[in-house]
Order: structure tokens, then sequence, then C-alpha cells
């Protein structure tokens, strides 16, 4: 971090994918997942995404557990503050100079770079949020990438319900832990099972 020619390479990565994140919208399994917790069904959402969607969707940030970070937030590495994205990116298109924070700690978009190490805290929660779950449902993951993949086994090595809804093959599939396997699109099959419930 501390070369400012690859701070301005980092930031030129970025702001190159920024329109496309400012303005993506939630889809119906991240709603699906919004009314559960309305509903009062959802003790947390543990997801590797940082594309801020279940954020706008309507978790709640208490139960939002956000592994890899968000590319809706801008944090400074030092002090730690997160800040909208917009003006940094604005300064950053005009000036050409990676911003600062007002501490004077380097900026970058709050998401985990290839290298740094996961927060700790978000760790935690997600364990805490697995050693309480009365029934675990991953969603649209290959669940190959750990310590995210490790979460779903947790829970269901206490014995609780692990469903997996995936097209394509998943690391967990032949997992003994696994209640239920189903095969297919996650926005078809999850937000109609959901609507179901809720019924």
């Amino acid at each position: 971090m501390t070369s400012e020619r690859a701070r301005i390479e980092h930031w030129d990565f970025k702001l190159e994918g920024w329109d496309g994140f400012r303005t993506a919208e939630p889809n119906e399994s991240h709603r699906a997942i919004a009314k559960l917790e309305a509903a009062g069904k959802v003790a947390a959402v543990v997801t590797q995404n940082i594309d801020g969607l279940h954020a706008r969707a309507g978790t709640s940030p208490g139960r939002l557990v956000e592994l890899h970070g968000t590319n809706l937030l801008i944090e400074c590495q030092t002090c730690k503050r997160r800040t909208d994205p917009d003006p940094h990116f604005d300064f950053f298109r005009s000036h050409r100079k990676p911003p600062l924070c007002e501490c004077g700690g380097y900026l970058k978009p709050a998401t985990i770079s290839f290298g740094q190490s996961l927060d700790p805290q978000v760790l935690v929660r997600a364990e805490e949020a697995a050693m309480h779950a009365d029934l675990v449902v991953a969603l649209g993951s290959t669940l190959s990438v750990y310590p995210a993949a490790s979460f779903p086994l947790l829970a269901a090595q206490r014995g609780v319900p692990y469903v997996i809804i995936n097209r394509g093959a998943t690391d967990h599939d032949h997992e003994p832990a696994v209640s239920l396997r189903i095969e297919g699109d996650v926005g078809e099959i999850f937000p109609a099972a959901v609507a179901a419930a809720l019924s």
C-alpha cells in the first residue's frame, strides 16, 4: 500500500467496475432472504459476495456477515472509518491521485484484497451464526472457498439440517452432513420455496 503507483492501479481497477456495482439491483433470491428475515426466520446471512446486494435487498446489518467485505463502502486502513464511495471515486477520477482519509490513512474499497487477512471479528460472527443456527441453506455456491465453506459444515455437524441449492456440483455434495441437495437455478427454486413457506 505504500506504493502510490500500486494504489493508483488498484483505484483504476475498482473505478472500472464501480458504475456496475453502483447500479446493480438485488435479484429475487436476495429479496426472498430479506422476506424471511422480516418474518423472523433468519438468524444470519453469511456471504462471500462483495456486491452489497443483500444489504440493498433489506437484510439488516446486524444479520449480514460479509466475509469478503463490500464494494458499497470505502474503508480507511488506519482508523477503519467507512464512508460512501462516490466522493472518493469522483476525487480519483478528477485528480488521478488515490484519496486519503481525514486521518491520513490509505483508503480502499471495504473488500478483502488478495493476500489480505479476513477480519477476525467477521469470522467470529460467522462462526457464532453456525453454532446457533437450526437450519443452514447454501445458495448458489460451489462451496469450495475456505473458510467460507466451513461454516455450513460447522452447523451441520451439530445435527441441524443442511440444504444445498446450486446449479452444478459443489464440494459438499457427498458430505454425509447434507440433508437435502437440490440441483437447479437458485433464482427459480429459492424464491418460490420462500413464497410457499410464508403463504
